[in-house]
């Protein structure tokens, strides 16, 4: 093992042992867990670790913009799910995963069939599906006795109508998401690095890149609750891209964005605990974004005050 990545796995073991003592102080800070908040802090500590391992290869890939489209191509299935079947949270879930999963199909039959390039029909599905779902929403508004129909918290998030069933359905997403992932790493890893050379050695790259897309459907659907359509993607971005600035190895980034992801989902809860009224999912976009930030400042060779450092250096030689 290099010096550098022992330098990395330790960091590592550092910020996993100093998230871990984040319960013992926020409950010394006055925070009560009670049930709505234990349930809101677990999932949103198993959301960001999901969001962790499925927003590493979507940064590696640079399909960042594809949590966008996903997030804001749900709206309409969930909106559709309504109208047929109420307020059935899993036909609710179902018609986000399957307008979600068309938005995914749409994007790469406009690359593969038009001139367009993947952020212009990406930019196009978005608005569309967006668009279509938010008329929907205003159509079901509109109508005698649905005024409360609550389908506004899959735009903007309503954290505290978690329960101990969505938490253990994120629990079980964790466990399938993780074997996905190491049933095909080498793959993956290959495809993330080297498409085409993937190709050029017979991996099926068409069906890798759909279970990708079938995982981040996934992540994006089950999160909607929490961070909703419009923020759901900075909490599927921002730990790996936080992750990229400390490392070069693909095993130490998914590990440090489950991390980053975790403390973001988790944190967010507590905070808006600690401070009544605060919405939970800006709040854990806010977490995210301020690592983000940290690691452009901090991390080694890639922080921006190392860069300056060093500069500084050659300057007095």
């Amino acid at each position: 093992m290099s010096p550098e990545d022992r330098r990395v796995w330790r960091f590592i073991s550092a910020a996993g042992l100093g998230m871990a003592l984040g319960v013992p102080l926020s409950m010394a800070l006055g925070v009560s867990y009670d049930y709505t908040l234990t349930n809101v802090a677990l999932g949103g500590t198993l959301l960001g670790i999901l969001c962790g391992m499925v927003g590493t290869f979507a940064v590696l890939r640079r399909q960042s913009l594809i949590g966008d489209t996903l997030s804001h191509a749900a709206l309409p299935g969930v909106v559709i799910a309504f109208l047929l079947f109420g307020r059935e949270p899993s036909a609710l879930l179902l018609g986000a995963a399957m307008t979600g999963g068309l938005g995914v199909l749409l994007v790469n039959w406009l690359v593969s069939t038009t001139r367009l390039k993947q952020d212009a029909a990406m930019g196009i599905v978005l608005t569309a599906f967006f668009a279509i779902g938010v008329a929907l929403l205003s159509y079901i508004q509109g109508r005698a006795g649905a005024s409360q129909a609550g389908l506004e918290r899959f735009i903007f998030g309503q954290a505290a109508a978690m329960v101990e069933r969505d938490v253990l359905m994120l629990g079980a997403a964790c466990a399938v998401v993780g074997t996905a992932l190491l049933a095909f790493w080498k793959e993956l890893k290959l495809l993330s690095f080297d498409p085409d050379f993937a190709r050029a050695n017979g991996l099926p790259t068409a069906r890798l890149s759909a279970l990708l897309s079938a995982l981040k459907v996934t992540v994006i659907v089950l999160g909607l609750q929490l961070a909703g359509v419009i923020l759901m993607v900075g909490l599927l971005i921002a730990p790996a891209v936080a992750a990229r600035q400390w490392t070069r190895r693909l095993e130490q980034m998914i590990v440090l964005a489950m991390l980053f992801g975790a403390f973001s989902g988790g944190s967010g809860a507590v905070l808006s605990a600690l401070e009544g009224g605060l919405p939970t999912g800006p709040l854990m976009i806010a977490v995210a974004f301020s690592l983000v930030m940290l690691a452009l400042a901090l991390a080694p060779e890639r922080g921006v005050l190392w860069q300056l450092w060093r500069r500084q250096l050659r300057r007095e030689v």
